[in-house]
């Protein structure tokens, strides 16, 4: 489903220029806009597949960023680079957060071993006691994620918000000469905050807590100069993702769709398991059909959450994987940009 490897032929050639570079940021957005009208099911859409396809756009455009900064040879020693690195750490610092989110919900999956442990221990036919073993499992794990949801909900409170309301998404700048600094470089650097902010609280609040208010914003945007289409595609994808987001945080605060799977699939499997603690002794023997019947839908319900953890585990290790390739690239960025400007520096001492 990754949509990046079509667009990089058409990025490498367009970044050279400032026009370029919001060309991309809309583009970006308008593929992101797509990928969630696809989504049949609303609740799809807060999903790992289309949050690791946030994440590759924000990859994909603080990349090309540094690839402008280098062709646009800004004067050295001057504000640019400051901004720039600002933005970077604020990156680095909100991913990073993220992945302490998402670290939670590694713990989670872990406790859920054991559920898939006691499983693997009971014979064929389920027994009361078997049964109990396995729904007490099932009970600390659920356990698991009240103490989840808190956690959350603090790194929200305490330490996502205050970063994010660094950069207000409703700020509405007139693209005026402020921005054509730095041969329109300032401007960028603004366009690349405010996309950068939003696709940060998608990811944030589809991975980690859900909060709704940060998605309550101004949908109008004045001006029609050219620098602007990503403000229009910015402004379809907020609204899209806040519809959504409004609709499941009436019931959920961790939203993401393979979360909110093994939950359900727990709650089920756990509610079979405990007719036969409850009914067991009753079962007689001219039941055999029945009982048949019963015991292949406890083997649907076990499949069901075994998927539903095997396909949470996987999504969780590859984003972290993937969060991990993009400090690295964060680095490199900053890295390359110092040492661009320290040789310019060396340059203009040789020729005094």
């Amino acid at each position: 489903m990754d949509h990046h490897p079509a667009n990089n032929s058409l990025s490498s050639t367009t970044t050279n220029s400032v026009s370029g570079f919001y060309n991309l940021l809309t583009q970006e957005l308008n593929n992101l806009n797509n990928q969630s009208h696809n989504t049949s099911n609303n609740n799809n859409l807060m999903s790992l597949n289309f949050l690791q396809q946030i994440l590759s756009s924000l990859q994909l455009a603080n990349s090309q960023l540094t690839i402008l900064v280098q062709k646009l040879h800004l004067p050295t020693g001057d504000k640019w680079l400051d901004e720039y690195m600002d933005e970077s750490s604020r990156l680095w610092e909100a991913c990073h957060l993220l992945k302490s989110g998402l670290s939670s919900i590694e713990t989670y999956v872990s406790t859920a071993n054991n559920i898939l442990s006691a499983l693997d221990n009971t014979p064929q036919h389920f027994n009361p006691a078997m049964s109990r073993q396995v729904i007490r499992a099932i009970s600390i794990c659920q356990r698991e994620t009240v103490g989840l949801e808190e956690d959350n909900r603090v790194l929200m409170e305490t330490r996502i918000q205050p970063l994010l309301s660094l950069c207000d998404l409703n700020e509405n700048v007139p693209m005026d000469s402020k921005f054509n600094g730095f041969g329109g470089f300032r401007g960028v650097l603004h366009a690349m905050r405010r996309v950068s902010s939003l696709l940060l609280l998608i990811l944030l609040n589809g991975l980690v807590f859900c909060w709704p208010e940060l998605f309550n914003f101004d949908h109008h945007h004045h001006g029609d100069e050219g620098s602007e289409g990503f403000m229009v595609s910015m402004s379809r994808l907020r609204q899209r993702v806040g519809t959504i987001i409004m609709e499941q945080y009436n019931n959920h605060t961790i939203i993401l769709h393979e979360f909110l799977e093994s939950k359900s699939a727990m709650e089920e499997l756990k509610g079979e398991l405990e007719r036969i603690v409850e009914f067991d002794e009753v079962v007689d023997d001219d039941d055999d059909d029945d009982e048949d019947h019963h015991y292949m839908i406890i083997e649907e319900r076990i499949d069901r959450l075994r998927r539903g953890f095997g396909l949470l585990r996987n999504g969780v290790e590859s984003i972290i994987g993937q969060l991990d390739d993009f400090f690295d690239e964060i680095v490199e960025g900053r890295k390359k940009l110092l040492d661009m400007c320290s040789s310019h520096h060396h340059h203009h001492h040789h020729h005094k």
